[in-house]
């Protein structure tokens, strides 16, 4: 049965970001990949009002999806609107139990924004929930009896909201998809003024290889790496599950001692 990789940001382009080169390197090692995103992006641009630009950043989403061949699954909100309550938390469920994902690849539980922390909540009592038939999801969907592996992406500026530096558990060389991950956020043309007046990035495309240089230096191994860190095991996995090191070549990974 073919693995599935399941990436789940809080808005468009946050994928692309942080999570898309080993989303990339999952597809070629066999893995069926799915994108979404919780929020819209509704409140990205300072040009169009948020109706306008919800349909623009759906459809370049639309698009970064198409590009790596993943399934694009649509938004549940409006940006900043992401909240842990109950109405989101079926609905999300109910996505969660359709993909029945063994991978997640999402947000780590404290990042520079509550969106961000927010979308990490409700993925993990989603994936927990999985497996749980009476709890009910929106639409009803039935339950899955499957084992997840849940991994965290590295927070904006490798620093919790108290600035608090963090290391991750594992590095994954993403040097010879770097290409394809930038051209994947390029399709989100409408952020570049956005994230230009909003965060002072002068370019997003090589915020992304600066950042991802970054990461790669600190793996002492990579000249361009992805972190994560594996969630505890407890109700998803097997204490020893590790997919991204089982399924991916040896020579992509290294673990931090």
């Amino acid at each position: 049965m073919t693995k599935v990789a399941f990436a789940i940001s809080a808005h468009p382009d946050d994928i692309e970001f942080t999570m898309a080169g080993t989303l990339i390197l999952l597809k070629r090692a066999g893995y069926k990949i799915h994108y979404m995103t919780v929020a819209n992006g509704s409140c990205g641009s300072v040009e169009y009002d948020a109706e306008a630009i919800t349909k623009i950043r759906r459809q370049e989403s639309q698009e970064a999806a198409a590009f790596i061949g993943a399934v694009y699954h649509d938004s549940l909100c409006a940006d900043l609107e992401i909240f842990y309550n109950a109405s989101l938390l079926k609905r999300l469920g109910a996505v969660m139990r359709e993909v029945a994902p063994d991978i997640i690849l999402t947000h780590p539980p404290q990042d520079y924004m509550e969106d961000h922390m927010n979308t990490c909540r409700l993925v993990l009592t989603a994936a927990f929930a999985r497996g749980i038939p009476n709890y009910p999801v929106d639409p009803p969907t039935p339950a899955v009896d499957k084992p997840v592996t849940v991994y965290h992406s590295m927070p904006h500026g490798l620093l919790t909201p108290m600035r608090r530096p963090v290391q991750p558990d594992l590095y994954v060389d993403v040097s010879d998809v770097l290409a394809t991950k930038r051209a994947t956020l390029a399709r989100h043309r409408s952020q570049k003024e956005w994230l230009d007046v909003s965060q002072g990035i002068d370019s997003y495309l090589d915020y992304l290889e600066l950042e991802n240089r970054e990461m790669g230096r600190m793996s002492e191994n990579f000249d361009y790496a992805e972190g994560w860190i594996r969630h505890l095991h407890f109700g998803y996995c097997d204490e020893n599950a590790n997919p991204l090191v089982e399924h991916l070549p040896r020579q992509l990974v290294v673990l931090v001692s």
